[in-house]
């Protein structure tokens, strides 16, 4: 630790699960940015909170997962032998190459920008059936019953879920998120994250089963055949990449809606201006990302020595930790007050979908999805009220930084346009 490190008494600079950090972790960011912008967490691992060092190392080919010896060097030996850990450790998220290039090699046609471009009348198409059976309410959660149904049914089509097998992917829980978390799980968490685990992997065991006596147009039959032409991908990589693309294409998506919505209500007049002028909400989705990004940290491994990140020397395995959400709000790259909502701010380029080899994948459908249901509900809803942006209530989680619920009201005669 250097002389920024702070004494007994004081509050640690980084504390991401502590009620006050959930609920706004940005002036946590700024002082960890002014006094140790790489900075070693109480949990042992370094936390880089400014965009040059963030974005260096989610690029830097010095820098991979290592999921397995990280695991085993925060956990214990036998951490691998809890299924979550396992089938996490199958994830293309989670692999350095050969693994990764090969594993994404396998999903990345389903993300084309052409491919995603001509979901959007389907988008479209859910979202207006969303609004057509909830606006004669005049309330609704907007994060459970409007934000949450899009992205899941979205995921579903691609991924070729049944229909009639959809109502428990809409009711389903949304803990999974610690998962994610730089602060060490529980036993009793770790327990839980093995019982989701075993449902979903039950579930998409049989799907695989289904789609190999008859095959669809859709990602699991691709994945499945692959399997099958010799790519070499097992049952398990099968079972554990299908649960992350279901994860990370609903969970992301929900936040990114959810936390632009918060934010334009938070801020009258850019909610004002976004509906005077429709044509912003390009621009308006990428300030969202940046604002208050849905995903607030994504972490790699030194994978050698690195003698100078941000001032200090990170020994080989240690854990870096890039704080997007922190490098989002960056003066040096943000200088006209970053902390301002401005759907209009020139040049927004955020690091919420990270960088480099592990870029995600479906960065422009989560685009496309928050585009048409952000504009279509303002278009639709024009006189739509939170009834507390003030205090709303955050989910307890901090890498997937999103709201558990944001109820809302109008007047119920409002109608379709």
């Amino acid at each position: 630790m250097n002389e920024h490190a702070q004494t007994a008494s004081s509050a640690p600079l980084f504390n991401p699960l502590s009620p006050d950090f959930i609920r706004d972790p940005y002036p946590h960011y700024e002082r960890m940015r002014a006094t140790d912008p790489v900075h070693l967490t109480p949990f042992g691992v370094y936390a880089c909170s400014r965009h040059a060092e963030a974005s260096l190392v989610v690029r830097d080919k010095r820098f991979g997962k290592d999921y397995v010896e990280r695991t085993i060097r925060r956990y214990g030996p036998k951490i691998m032998d809890e299924p979550v850990f396992r089938s996490m450790s199958h994830w293309m998220l989670q692999q350095d190459p050969p693994d990764h290039t090969r594993l994404r090699g396998l999903v990345v046609k389903a993300f084309t920008a052409r491919r995603v471009e001509d979901m959007r009348p389907r988008i479209q198409q859910v979202v207006d059936e969303t609004l057509d059976r909830i606006i004669p309410h005049g309330k609704m959660d907007l994060i459970e019953d409007f934000a949450f149904r899009l992205p899941v049914t979205i995921i579903c089509d691609m991924l070729g879920i049944p229909e009639e097998h959809r109502e428990v992917f809409y009711t389903s829980s949304r803990d999974g998120g610690r998962l994610l978390d730089p602060v060490p799980l529980t036993p009793d968490e770790i327990k839980q994250g093995n019982a989701g685990n075993a449902m979903a992997a039950m579930y998409f065991q049989q799907m695989f089963e289904l789609r190999r006596k008859t095959p669809g147009d859709d990602l699991i039959t691709q994945l499945v055949q692959a399997e099958e032409d010799g790519s070499k991908l097992s049952n398990e990589e099968l079972t554990a990449n299908i649960i992350l693309l279901f994860g990370a294409g609903h969970e992301t998506t929900v936040n990114l809606i959810g936390n632009g919505l918060l934010a334009l209500h938070r801020n009258p007049d850019q909610l004002a201006l976004l509906k005077a002028r429709p044509e912003l909400i390009t621009n308006a989705i990428e300030e969202f990302l940046r604002y208050d990004s849905s995903v607030q940290l994504t972490g790699r491994v030194a994978l050698e020595d690195i003698d100078d990140l941000g001032g200090k020397r990170i020994p080989k395995g240690e854990s870096v930790l890039c704080l997007l959400g922190s490098a989002n709000h960056d003066p040096a790259v943000y200088p006209d007050h970053p902390e301002r909502l401005d759907i209009t701010r020139p040049n927004v380029r955020p690091l919420s979908f990270g960088g480099g080899i592990h870029f995600c994948l479906g960065a422009q459908l989560a685009r496309i999805e928050a585009e048409v249901a952000i504009s279509t509900l303002l278009r639709r809803l024009p006189d739509l009220r939170l009834d507390d942006a003030v205090n709303p209530e955050w989910r307890p989680t901090f890498v997937l930084r999103g709201l558990k619920r944001l109820p809302a009201s109008w007047k119920a005669l409002a109608g379709r346009f």
